[in-house]
């Protein structure tokens, strides 16, 4: 079997209603660019009451297979490390938040950003679903129906680049900004394996900063070069997270994840600030920030 071009691992946990949609999203025709073979979908589901199993998603064209994490705990990082060691393509990108939708550009866009350099760390932008952050949404009556009637009002998923008109994004002072984190995060084979994937120290429910930290960690490898890639992005779809549900819970899981990467560290959590190169992925041009 020819391997794929990108490998995506996705896991999941209680996501039933947004785990579909996610895949969706990820499959062809709504890909652009994206050829069947081109990539291929690993779900790895961590320890959800009723796993998702591959035949409900039979429906997509996608090369799919779907994983269950053994022994399967509150933090993600083990699922996500079972994903990276089942990929199979030269670049591997994670979704370690199984609910965000991807714009249908996603995937090219990364292959195209990160055979740019050597050494790429491919960091799409996150957005959120909605008129406003989800644990500042929630309070004004957004929720999971509220969304339901936003994704058919826009058209999606026939209208997938309307994703933009109708969220949020999760960056405060604009594309070039500070970053904390990505949830489609894209590295080469080689350079996951160097960094030893996601470090199994985050044993927080949710796992704590330890998206943040891989971001972190990869942008310090040497040589190395980030690649914010813009005009694609994740949608983070209103599931009741951790770290999305209420401005207080938001605080307190941020507040407890930079103690935890404190004394793990030795030094504050930080931001990426960096901009790194600019790789707009709808019209092909670059910027050397």
């Amino acid at each position: 079997m020819t391997a794929p071009e990108v490998s995506l691992v996705v896991v999941s946990h209680e996501i039933a209603r947004e785990l579909p949609r996610t895949l969706h999203s990820l499959a062809r025709p709504y890909q652009r660019d994206c050829p069947r073979g081109r990539c291929e979908i690993i779900v790895v589901d961590n320890g959800s009451a009723r796993p998702p199993e591959a035949a409900a998603f039979a429906d997509l064209d996608a090369d799919l297979r779907v994983l269950h994490q053994e022994n399967p705990t509150v933090s993600p990082v083990a699922a996500v490390n079972t994903g990276l060691a089942a990929a199979r393509a030269p670049l591997v990108g994670v979704f370690i938040d199984g609910a965000r939708l991807a714009s249908p550009g996603l995937v090219a866009g990364a292959l195209a950003a990160a055979a740019l350099h050597p050494r790429p760390v491919v960091a799409s932008l996150n957005y959120q679903l909605g008129p406003a952050l989800h644990y500042e949404a929630a309070s004004h009556g957004y929720d999971q129906a509220a969304e339901d009637r936003l994704l058919s009002e826009i058209g999606w998923p026939a209208e997938g680049d309307r994703l933009f008109d109708v969220s949020t994004p999760e960056f405060r002072a604009g594309e070039a900004g500070p970053i904390l984190e990505s949830n489609g995060l894209f590295l080469p084979r080689a350079l996951w394996d160097e960094l030893g994937g996601y470090d199994t120290a985050f044993t927080e429910p949710g796992g704590g900063v330890v998206n943040a930290d891989t971001l972190l960690r990869a942008c310090a490898l040497p040589d190395t070069q980030l690649i914010r890639l813009l005009g694609e992005g994740t949608f983070h779809q209103f599931h009741g997270g951790l770290s999305t549900s209420t401005p207080d819970k938001a605080i307190a899981v941020l507040k407890r994840g930079a103690q935890a990467y404190q004394r793990r560290r030795g030094i504050p959590l930080r931001t990426t600030r960096t901009p790194g190169w600019l790789f707009d992925a709808r019209t092909g041009r670059r910027r050397w920030e």
